[in-house]
């Protein structure tokens, strides 16, 4: 059976919903390769790696510290503080 004819109507009918799935599949991948959102999942990650594996009664979990310097101010990813010392991670992917 020769589905060409029923395909065509198809396309013909829903065009645009086919622009907009293109449009929005070229979006994801721009966002997704983004320096923006490859920070936001890096930190995700650590974030969850330090609540997932690190005992909460030994340490302590501090996010996005915003310190004032000479020069305006900086910010740190994590602070983790425990019992064994302060440990500083700033999150680069």
């Amino acid at each position: 059976m020769n589905y060409t004819p029923f395909i065509h109507q198809i396309i013909g009918m829903r065009w645009y919903f086919i622009l907009l799935a293109i449009v929005a599949i070229a979006i994801v991948k721009i966002v997704l390769k983004s320096a923006w959102f490859k920070g936001v999942a890096g930190e995700f990650r650590v974030n969850l790696n330090a609540r997932l594996f690190l005992d909460k009664q030994k340490y302590h979990l501090v996010k996005n510290v915003t310190l004032s310097t000479e020069d305006g101010s900086t910010q740190i990813d994590h602070v983790i503080v425990s019992r064994y010392g302060v440990f500083v991670v700033e999150t680069k992917t």
